[in-house]
């Protein structure tokens, strides 16, 4: 069978993460959703997205096609609905669609035409940007009983001191020694060639995914993600960063979601609760104005390729789009759009060439080209999102 996810009707909540990605590859948990879904399928997937991701994310379709929302996140018994999946049947979720199959001989789809499977089971929906770092820890325990099933931990360093070792996993090549592991209310997954630093104290739910590192003395709260080829040092509480991020100096990072190549100056901090405990708003791209989370600690929302300078300060629910360089004293203002420079004092544009120049240097530091490709999926949100800096 040949499977597809497609964005869903929650892509623009998603935003500024999915201006660079699917949906399927936003990452919540230990996985990226893709991930998610191909371990539980046994099988590849492909994608329907923008057209202007299409050539990095590209869609094979084939005679017979199971179409997944990549905006629930699979379990045991989603994924087996989904498996058997016939013509012109469809799972539903109240209103939402979660998955149809379709022949590629179908041009159109009336889903009044079809077989409706009511799943009324439990399953995680990530319908707004928040969802990433609210619902990890449920993401992370999920991800921790896949990842984990039917295997042993490497040997834990009789160096550390661990809360609920049963509760702890190390991938091959991980290193950790002189830390200090709470796994009593989560699992603590440290993944191949990671590295937990002396002195390091953590709480699960955590995930440190293949290739990063946890700094010396750094205090760590979950649900924390830290992905692939990142770094984090200072104090961090409920967040995620994806790969190739950096954090790795003193400073508070709270209930945030930080981006794809995104650099966090020494000393930067983000608020994540308003001084009157007022429930946060943050901007909302459809609606062009600033909407309510339902959250009363909600922090930063950092695209990828965003960066900000040493001591830096945001405030709360602050969003922040692709490839912005912000800096200097003061509170910058809570929305930043994409390819903005500056800070508090105001901002100018960030013109693309520079911008791409960074973006070459950075990505050839970890031996990664910045390609065409790369280059026209940045140059389409600089034009998408002209409307929001002040030329």
């Amino acid at each position: 069978m040949n499977y597809i996810l497609f964005d869903g009707p929650f892509r623009d909540n998603l935003l500024p993460f999915t201006f660079t990605r699917p949906v399927a590859d936003l990452r919540i948990g230990i996985l990226t959703i893709r991930e998610k879904w191909e371990m539980h399928l046994g099988f590849t997937t492909t994608t329907i997205t923008e057209d202007y991701l299409s050539e990095r994310y590209p869609m094979v379709e084939m005679d017979e096609n199971v179409m997944i929302n990549a905006s629930y996140l699979p379990n045991n018994e989603l994924v087996q609905l989904v498996k058997n999946l016939k013509e012109n049947q469809a799972v539903f979720q109240g209103e939402d669609v979660i998955a149809f199959f379709t022949k590629d001989a179908q041009e159109d789809i009336d889903f009044n035409a079809f077989h409706a499977i009511e799943y009324d089971g439990q399953a995680i929906k990530v319908e707004y940007v928040w969802d990433i770092f609210s619902k990890n820890g449920e993401a992370i325990q999920e991800d921790f009983d896949l990842v984990t099933s039917g295997r042993d931990s490497q040997p834990i360093s009789s160096t550390n001191s661990i809360i609920a070792p049963h509760n702890v996993f190390l991938e091959e090549g991980a290193i950790l020694e002189f830390a200090t592991l709470n796994a009593a209310k989560g699992p603590i997954y440290i993944g191949k060639d990671s590295e937990i630093m002396e002195g390091a104290m953590i709480r699960g739910p955590f995930a440190l995914c293949e290739h990063s590192i946890v700094k010396m003395g750094a205090k760590v709260y979950g649900p924390t993600t830290v992905g692939p080829y990142s770094k984090i040092g200072g104090e961090v509480n409920n967040s995620v960063l994806f790969s190739h991020a950096n954090k790795g100096h003193e400073g508070f990072l709270g209930n945030s979601v930080i981006g794809e190549w995104c650099n966090l100056g020494a000393d930067t901090n983000n608020s994540n609760l308003k001084n009157n405990y007022a429930e946060v708003k943050v901007w909302n791209y459809t609606t062009e104005s600033f909407g309510k989370t339902g959250l009363q600690f909600c922090g930063l929302m950092m695209g990828d390729h965003s960066k900000c300078g040493i001591n830096t300060m945001f405030n709360t629910g602050t969003v922040i789009g692709v490839s912005a360089n912000i800096f200097g004293s003061g509170y910058p203002r809570n929305f930043i759009p994409s390819f903005s420079w500056g800070g508090a004092s105001g901002f100018t544009t960030y013109q693309t060439n520079k911008a791409f120049d960074v973006a070459k240097m950075v990505m050839a530091r970890r031996q990664i080209e910045f390609c065409d490709v790369d280059k026209e999926i940045m140059n389409h949100i600089f034009e998408i999102t002209r409307k929001f800096r002040r030329d």
